[in-house]
C-alpha cells in the first residue's frame, strides 16, 4: 500500500477506519441497553435471583474497566504508537465481538465477550487525539478529534435504534425476548469485519510529518508535566464536573424523566440529548479550526451548558403542567448535549497544545477517566431516595463553576504562534 504524503487523502482512510472500529466497539457497549427486560427473560434462567451480574452489568463493565485500563492503554499509545494500540484493540474487539456473536445462547460467554470488549475501548478512543496529531496539520484537528469522538455518539445511537428491530420486546408474545441472538450475531460480524478494516487501513504517521518533529516525553513524565500546567489543571477541573455531570445525566435519565413528573417516558429527553450532542461535536470544532482558536469555543460550550442543566433541573417549576415540564425537558436536553459533546473535541486538542510535550493519548485519557469517576459518584448520589431534585440543583451549581474555570483558560501557545504566523 502506498504511503500517505502530507495533506494526501489517505489521513482520512485512517480516520474513516479508526471511526468505524469506534462505531462497533461503542454498538457492543450499549448492544442489550435498549432490550434490557426482553434481554432479561431471554437469559432469565441462567442469571441467579439478584446476581449482580445481570444484563444491567455488561454495559456497566466498560465504565468499570476503562477505570483500571485507561492509563494503561494510553502508555502503550504513548510508547509504541497508535498502530500498536489500535491494534491492540482491534484484535481484543474482534476476539470479544466474535465471542459473544458464536456463543450468544450463553450468558457466561456473552460476560465473557463483554469483559474482552471494556478493555478493548480504551486502547481505541483513548488514540483519537493522537491520531489527529500525527495524521492532521494544525487546523483541521478539531476536525478530526471531532470526527473521532462522533463515531462514539453514533455507535450509541445506532445500538438504540436496531436493538428494537431484531428483538421481541413486547412482553405479551410468547416470543418475548427472541432475536437476541440474531442480534448479537450480527453485531459481532460488523466488529469483526471493522477491526480487520483497522488492521489493514491504519498506518502510524504519514511519511512526510504534518508538523515539525516534537520530542514526545514518556507517560510518567508526561503526568507530570500536565499536572505542572496551569491551564491544564483548570481544563481537567472542568471535565470532572462538566463531563461526570453530563454521564450521570445521560445514564440516568429515565430517573431525570420521572422527577420531572414524566409518567410514561418515550426517551426522547435522551434521544433529544444525544441527536443534538451529534451536531454540536460536528459543528463546534469546525468553527474552532475555522477561527483558529480554542478557548472562545471551550468558553461558549460551558456556557451553553448551564442553561442545559438549568432546565433538567428546575423544569417541573418552569412551566404550569407536566407536559410543559417535558416540553423544557427535552429542549434543555437537546442544549446540554449540543455543548457538552462538542466540548469533548475541542477539549481535547485544546489539552494536546497545552501539554505539550506531554503524549496527546495521556493528557486525553486523564480528562475521561475525571469524568468517569465523577460520573460514578454523581450516578450514586442521583440513586439516593430523596436526593434527585438536591443532586440537580447541585449540578446547576456546579455548571456555573465550569464557566468560571473556563473563563480563566488562556489560549494555547501553539494556536497563538499559528495566527502570528510563526
Amino acid at each position: 500500500m502506498e504511503k500517505a504524503k502530507s495533506g494526501s487523502p489517505y489521513r482520512w482512510a485512517v480516520l474513516a477506519a479508526f471511526m468505524l472500529v469506534t462505531v462497533a466497539v461503542e454498538v457492543q457497549w450499549v448492544a442489550l441497553a435498549p432490550v434490557t427486560r426482553a434481554a432479561g427473560r431471554f437469559y432469565g434462567s441462567q442469571i441467579g435471583q439478584g446476581s449482580p451480574f445481570g444484563v444491567d452489568f455488561l454495559a456497566m463493565s466498560y465504565l468499570l474497566l476503562y477505570l483500571v485500563a485507561a492509563l494503561p492503554a494510553s502508555y502503550v499509545i504513548d510508547t509504541y504508537g497508535i498502530r500498536v494500540g489500535v491494534g491492540i484493540g482491534a484484535v481484543l474487539a474482534l476476539v470479544g465481538g466474535l465471542v459473544k456473536g458464536l456463543f450468544a445462547a450463553s450468558f457466561a460467554a456473552v460476560l465473557a465477550g463483554q469483559l474482552v470488549l471494556a478493555l478493548a475501548q480504551p486502547f481505541i478512543i483513548n488514540a483519537a487525539t493522537a491520531l489527529g496529531v500525527r495524521w492532521f496539520a494544525l487546523r483541521e484537528r478539531g476536525l478530526a478529534v471531532g470526527l473521532a469522538s462522533l463515531a462514539q455518539y453514533l455507535g450509541i445511537v445506532l445500538a438504540m435504534v436496531a436493538g428494537p428491530l431484531f428483538v421481541v420486546g413486547d412482553p405479551s408474545r410468547p416470543d418475548y425476548g427472541a432475536g437476541v441472538e440474531r442480534m448479537l450475531l450480527a453485531y459481532g460480524i460488523g466488529t469483526a469485519a471493522a477491526a480487520l478494516l483497522s488492521l489493514a487501513v491504519i498506518r502510524e504517521r504519514p511519511s512526510e510529518a504534518v508538523e515539525a518533529p516534537l520530542e514526545r516525553q514518556g507517560s510518567l513524565a508526561g503526568l507530570k508535566t500536565l499536572f505542572a500546567s496551569r491551564d491544564y489543571r483548570l481544563l481537567l477541573a472542568c471535565f470532572t464536573i462538566g463531563l461526570g455531570v453530563f454521564n450521570a445525566l445521560s445514564s440516568l435519565v429515565d430517573s431525570v424523566a420521572a422527577h420531572i413528573g414524566v409518567v410514561d417516558s418515550d426517551g426522547l429527553i435522551g434521544t433529544f440529548m444525544i441527536g443534538a450532542g451529534i451536531l454540536g461535536a460536528l459543528v463546534i470544532p469546525i468553527l474552532s479550526d475555522a477561527a483558529g482558536k480554542r478557548k472562545p469555543f471551550l468558553v461558549l460550550c460551558m456556557a451553553g451548558m448551564v442553561p442545559g442543566v438549568a432546565g433538567l433541573a428546575f423544569a417541573r417549576f418552569l412551566a404550569p403542567d407536566p407536559a410543559g415540564a417535558y416540553l423544557v425537558a427535552r429542549i434543555s436536553a437537546g442544549v446540554l448535549g449540543f455543548f457538552v459533546m462538542a466540548a469533548g473535541p475541542v477539549g481535547f486538542e485544546y489539552a494536546a497544545e497545552v501539554g505539550r510535550p506531554a503524549p496527546e493519548s495521556t493528557s486525553q485519557a486523564l480528562l475521561l477517566l475525571s469524568g468517569q469517576v465523577s460520573g460514578i459518584l454523581f450516578m450514586a448520589l442521583m440513586g439516593v431516595g430523596g436526593l434527585m431534585g438536591p443532586v440537580l440543583t447541585g449540578f446547576s451549581l456546579l455548571s456555573l463553576a465550569c464557566l468560571g474555570g473556563s473563563l480563566a483558560l488562556r489560549e494555547s501557545a501553539l494556536m497563538r504562534e499559528s495566527a502570528a504566523g510563526k
